[in-house]
């Protein structure tokens, strides 16, 4: 039966999982390796997925990782190594966010002027990131191509409601429309716009994010110094 050979997978991946940790608490360096080049990818997607940022999300991962070794001997089997580590990342992720938004209160409060500040897109925090503006550069293409695809119908309304930021009141009588045809027609401007950035964009996104190569080894190897290997 289906579930009997899965059961059989899970016990058997548990074990593996037992006895990595069992490797790692006796200080093989093999071990600590083995568990982040198997997880590194996972790791950081997740922590990618909440602090948006690329160099964030690895100082995230190396946290988490430092922060789990140094605990292993609590890591019972009760679920996969994967959930364990991806919970701790979770935490780490999230912690950030709170510290960063406390920060940025704190600055407010101390500085009501930086409210009014505006950082532009796709600026950002990568501009001294070559790379990062590039794709972000291309990103945008892509959404102005997919713009400019739309019929005129309905890209005037959506270049008025969402690029302009008109109110659907304002865009109506902008455009001589009803305020409930403005409603439907930026609905269907929508749709058609997923719609062909899918089309573009969909089948790349199952490599999106990327953590092979040089960034995996480069946070392996801090990892490894913070752990007091060579």
């Amino acid at each position: 039966m289906p579930q009997v050979r899965r059961d059989t997978h899970d016990e058997a991946s548990i074990l593996n999982d037992l006895d990595l940790v069992r490797r790692a608490v006796a200080r093989d360096g093999d071990a600590f390796r083995t568990i982040m080049r198997t997880y590194n990818q996972r790791l950081y997607r997740i922590a990618r997925g909440i602090v948006r940022n690329g160099s964030e999300a690895e100082d995230v991962v190396q946290e988490a990782y430092v922060r789990a070794f140094t605990h292993l001997e609590s890591f019972r089997g009760d679920s996969s190594l994967a959930t364990w580590l991806s919970r701790i990342v979770i935490n780490e992720a999230l912690g950030r966010l709170r510290r960063s938004r406390q920060e940025i209160e704190l600055a407010r409060s101390t500085d009501r002027s930086a409210a009014a500040q505006i950082i532009p897109f796709p600026c950002n925090t990568s501009c001294d990131d070559p790379e990062r503006a590039m794709a972000q550069r291309q990103i945008l293409q892509l959404v102005e191509r997919a713009t400019d695809n739309l019929p005129d119908t309905y890209r005037s309304v959506f270049i008025a409601r969402v690029i302009e930021g008109l109110s659907v009141e304002e865009t109506a009588e902008l455009l001589d429309l009803r305020p409930e045809t403005v409603k439907t027609r930026l609905h269907r401007a929508r749709h058609l716009l997923r719609k062909q950035l899918d089309e573009q964009i969909g089948p790349v996104l199952l490599d999106a994010f990327p953590f092979a190569g040089r960034r995996c080894e480069r946070l392996t190897d801090a990892v490894m110094k913070r752990l007091g290997f060579s």
